[in-house]
């Protein structure tokens, strides 16, 4: 039995390995079964779930910069910003990066619900978790890892700039995440600089 991994759209993932044209070995995740299927994790590496889309990759593992608790801090703010979107808090390097749904849920939820076939409460949960895709939105960056402050950035949408913006001073991450996170899905999240 191969390294095999689950992603949250319930796709199963096999780890397969193969060889570079130098001869090195090298790995990869597919849905397919069959081929030559990896029996480990290779050392210093790591499976690491694409927030956006929820494909699947090796990396090489990294020194964590940001604290799982620091991360768990974030998520825990996220649970309150509940509104038409979901969202997904992935750390990259220095970097909390705060993913937000494509899609309006609610809206979803509603659509499906008056689909005769799909009243099931269970199988249209299912159906959204496997079908929701997400966009990076905001991020937490390490300012000072001494102090442990974070500067905040947002994604902005303007036409001529569709870029990150600075939207905060530098501040300790419970602060900041108590100040910024409320405004996403709202309207006033258009208006942070």
């Amino acid at each position: 039995m191969g390294v095999e991994y689950t992603n949250r759209k319930e796709k199963r993932y096999c780890l397969h390995v193969g060889k570079t044209k130098t001869g090195k070995p090298k790995y990869y995740f597919s849905l397919k079964t069959k081929g030559q299927l990896a029996e480990e994790i290779p050392e210093g590496f790591e499976i690491y779930e694409h927030p956006a889309n929820a494909q699947v990759f090796l990396r090489k593992k990294t020194p964590p910069i940001i604290s799982e608790l620091e991360k768990k801090l974030v998520e825990k703010e996220l649970q309150k910003a509940a509104g038409p979107r979901l969202y997904i808090a992935d750390v990259k390097g220095e970097e909390i990066v705060i993913y937000e749904s494509n899609e309006n849920v609610e809206n979803l939820k509603e659509i499906l619900g008056s689909i005769s076939p799909f009243h099931d409460t269970f199988r249209i949960e299912n159906i959204i978790k496997s079908e929701t895709t997400y966009a990076p939105i905001m991020k937490f960056i390490l300012d000072d890892e001494k102090e442990r402050t974070f500067v905040v950035n947002r994604y902005c949408f303007r036409g001529s700039i569709d870029d990150w913006i600075d939207i905060g001073a530098p501040m300790h991450l419970k602060e900041a995440s108590k100040v910024f996170l409320q405004h996403l899905g709202k309207d006033s999240f258009y208006e942070l600089f």
